[in-house]
């Protein structure tokens, strides 16, 4: 009765802490929407602001939930299984569950249903889900390979992002499909969500810890950064190979037509879908249970229990995204961008800053960072470069879209000068970068910031151009914070160089002072 007794007040501390966290992100998101209601720029109803209102408070609860259940949950269930298989010594079927489980994953990952959603008119949602659900199975299994054999990660991101770039190139001199390859790009973005990385994180570090090794904590990293190139490439495949011209539409984003559903409606659709993403997840945990790890029934519980929190959170968050933040963000994009264009840019940048802050992503990386790196990468400075670099980001993806230009003239020299940053920089830095960029560009970003993207190049160059202007930015979101994170690793690097050199510049004024006598 005690223990029981003990663990609901942990419990509930700890839903507390959730709750406060979640209030302070999405907060400033809030608020910079009403303060934006009260300028000639938007015009947004009463009944529009109320509804939003009711979204953020649908947001905030979501978010305290999925990040109680993913560390009850998903985070143990990723390193239970790998713990449980690397000791195991199978590695065939370590591999093969890497790949299902991949699979699995991300079918269950809201964020990709979202942009699925989005470009239905031009391509099956299923058949892009599960597409991209390929991508990220094969490179989870060779992502496990990289951590067992003690791979060099920025190696093989240098490798990856060669071909990847030269698939962009073939798409690009396809006269009929080279409008898809932002929306290839931007799947690599949407796919490391809520459900994705607490699991993928945790598995790496599961299995990272029980080989071992000197640089056991940095090789645990890098899965996430490989998991977003997956999509990216099988995305890119299947555009080369499609056939005709695409015909995007855009979805009825108004929320008139959302509310005529009903809340209600919306509730249950969202139950529904979450439903069916994880019920594959747990039934295939529980067959490796039965099979492989046979877990105590406290640990059991506090999983199944875990998984009903993240449940509730998702269904939260998708209703409040769906009902609210998608057709405001659309709102937003359209009018703002009918003004001076500086005005539409800047507010990007600044909604950039604070809208990764409400990813719940975001929190789940960020405390495994603090935690594996012993407070070096404090929790603070990683939501510093976060925002910065999110918040460039979607600023330079409304820029974009004003000048006309192309999204690779942004990502090639964007990868190009993260890689080349991964040489000057401790290795830790560069894979905490790398899963960090995948990371950044969660469901709010495809389904509030995509939208106003979307609004802002109907606007301004009108829908014909959507596909090709507005499709990219969850891409560039997930690009900049390589940047952002890995300048703190060599401001860090810097540092410590002229922290050394005036420790050694007082050894030798010390030495000069002494006068030493030989016989």
């Amino acid at each position: 009765m005690k223990e029981k007794s003990a663990f609901l007040q942990d419990l509930g501390k700890s839903l507390k802490g959730k709750l406060y966290e979640s209030l302070v992100s999405v907060f400033p998101v809030t608020l910079m929407v009403f303060i934006l209601s009260l300028t000639p720029w938007v015009n947004l109803t009463s009944r529009e602001l109320s509804v939003f209102a009711l979204a953020a408070c649908f947001l905030i609860f979501g978010i305290s939930l999925f990040n109680l259940g993913a560390d009850m949950a998903m985070t143990p269930m990723g390193q239970y299984i790998g713990e449980g298989l690397t000791s195991s010594k199978k590695m065939g079927i370590l591999l093969s569950v890497a790949f299902v489980m991949g699979l699995l994953i991300t079918i269950a990952e809201p964020d990709l249903s979202v942009l699925a959603s989005q470009v239905g008119t031009i391509m099956s949602s299923k058949l892009l889900i599960f597409t991209v659900g390929i991508g990220v199975g094969i490179m989870l299994l060779l992502g496990v390979l990289k951590i067992l054999f003690h791979q060099d990660l920025t190696s093989l991101m240098l490798f990856f992002y060669m071909v990847l770039f030269c698939l962009a190139t073939l798409l690009m001199g396809d006269d009929n499909n080279r409008a898809l390859m932002p929306m290839c790009f931007d799947s690599g973005g949407v796919t490391t969500g809520p459900i994705t990385v607490p699991f993928i994180m945790a598995m790496g570090v599961g299995i990272a810890l029980t080989i071992g090794g000197r640089n056991a904590s940095e090789n645990s990293f890098g899965l996430i950064a490989l998991c977003s190139v997956g999509p990216i490439a099988s995305v890119l495949i299947l555009s080369l190979v499609s056939n005709g011209s695409p015909d995007f539409k855009i979805p009825d984003y108004s929320m008139e037509t959302i509310m005529a559903e009903g809340v209600g409606n919306v509730l249950i659709g969202s139950m529904e879908d979450v439903g069916k993403s994880l019920i594959f997840i747990v039934v295939f945990f529980f067959i490796l249970q039965a099979i492989f790890l046979s877990l105590p029934k406290a640990k059991i519980i506090q999983i199944l229990l875990g998984i009903i929190y993240a449940f509730l959170g998702l269904v939260l968050f998708l209703t409040a995204v769906e009902m609210a933040f998608l057709p405001i963000g659309y709102k937003i994009g359209i009018e703002l961008s009918s003004h001076q264009p500086g005005i539409i840019i800047g507010f990007a940048f600044l909604i950039g800053m604070v809208v990764v802050l409400a990813e719940p992503a975001i929190h789940v990386l960020n405390k495994q960072v603090n935690e594996i790196t012993g407070g070096e990468v404090s929790q603070r400075q990683m939501m510093t470069a976060l925002s910065i670099g999110v918040g460039l980001s979607i600023g330079l993806s409304v820029l974009r879209i004003y000048l006309d230009i192309s999204l690779l003239v942004f990502l090639i020299p964007g990868y190009v000068l993260s890689l080349g940053l991964s040489f000057l920089v401790p290795k830790l830095y560069t894979a905490i970068a790398f899963d960090s960029g995948g990371v950044a560009s969660g469901p709010l970003t495809s389904s509030f910031i995509l939208p106003m993207i979307i609004g802002a190049c109907v606007s301004m160059r009108g829908e014909a151009a959507v596909l090709e202007l507005a499709f990219g930015a969850v891409a560039m979101v997930a690009m900049t914070p390589l940047i952002t994170i890995q300048c703190l690793g060599f401001k860090s690097v810097m540092s410590r160089r002229h922290r050394e050199n005036a420790a050694m510049r007082q050894i030798l004024a010390a030495a000069d002072d002494q006068i030493i006598y030989f016989e």
